[in-house]
């Protein structure tokens, strides 16, 4: 059933849906550097952490990424459940690659490191995308160098992108883990967007649903970036939100009084 905002406003769907394909990803010019700079470490063959704060679009820089590299030379294969012990984290790596997991934790991992230098021979270059990797497990930051370690740590057949929140970098600088942390040649921080970023977002997304108007107040705008600091996915909550609420009092214009509204509903709600 179509939302009644989407029908009010005309749009040809909702406007700050997440389904969104990644050749339609939406990216400042800051977010589109440090695409660059993740294509070109994994066309080095390096591994990378990347960190920032929830929401300011982590997981678009990493479909960016996956849109941009060729197909032919590179797999990428995504993990986002890090909360998994050693043996686990192993086993979910062999299903995301298609292999069939053994019982034990060295079964695990021999399969997983048997089919990196497999893809190796074959000249495709793995990329495995760790997501959430703040959460990792102890255990497991403490053997991921070895996943690197390929014929007497003389080829680089595999590249690591540690992908979480700033937590991540703290953790890697922790003595236990230099052996991980020497072995990221490239740090990356994703900042969140500027006021003038958030004007441009809103008016993409919402010309890709179908109207080419201004339905946000300027001021109302103002409100709306400081009240998500610059985040997309609080851009995209509080955006519906204020939507909403513009169509149940019959606007056409999201002005400061509608936004002040769900601002005022969204605090009280936490």
């Amino acid at each position: 059933m179509t939302p009644a905002y989407v029908t009010h406003f005309g749009f040809s769907e909702a406007p700050f849906s997440k389904e969104i394909a990644d050749a339609d990803l939406w990216l400042p010019a800051s977010k589109t550097d440090l695409v660059e700079d993740l294509c070109e470490a994994v066309r080095e063959r390096q591994s990378v952490m990347l960190v920032g704060e929830p929401g300011v679009g982590k997981t678009c820089v990493l479909r960016a990424l996956r849109h941009r590299l060729p197909q032919a030379g590179f797999r990428l294969t995504y993990c986002h459940n890090a909360t998994l012990g050693r043996r686990d984290f192993y086993r979910q790596l062999c299903l995301a690659l298609g292999l069939t997991p053994s019982a034990t934790a060295a079964s695990v991992f021999y399969a997983v490191s048997s089919h990196v230098e497999d893809l190796g021979r074959e000249r495709v270059h793995p990329v495995f995308l760790l997501d959430e990797a703040h959460l990792l497990h102890q255990d497991v930051l403490d053997h991921l160098h070895i996943l690197l370690n390929y014929q007497w740590d003389s080829k680089a057949l595999l590249s690591l992108i540690l992908v979480g929140l700033p937590e991540l970098d703290s953790r890697l600088a922790m003595r236990r883990n230099r052996s991980l942390a020497s072995r990221l040649a490239r740090r990356l921080t994703i900042d969140a967007l500027g006021p003038d970023d958030t004007a441009e977002y809103l008016r993409l997304r919402l010309k890709n649903a179908g109207c080419e108007r201004e339905l946000f107040a300027s001021d109302a705008m103002a409100m709306l970036h400081e009240a998500a600091s610059g985040a997309h996915r609080d851009i995209d909550r509080l955006a519906t939100t204020a939507l909403r609420e513009a169509a149940r009092r019959k606007k056409k214009l999201v002005e400061r009084d509608v936004l002040a509204r769900v601002l005022d509903t969204d605090a009280a709600a936490l």
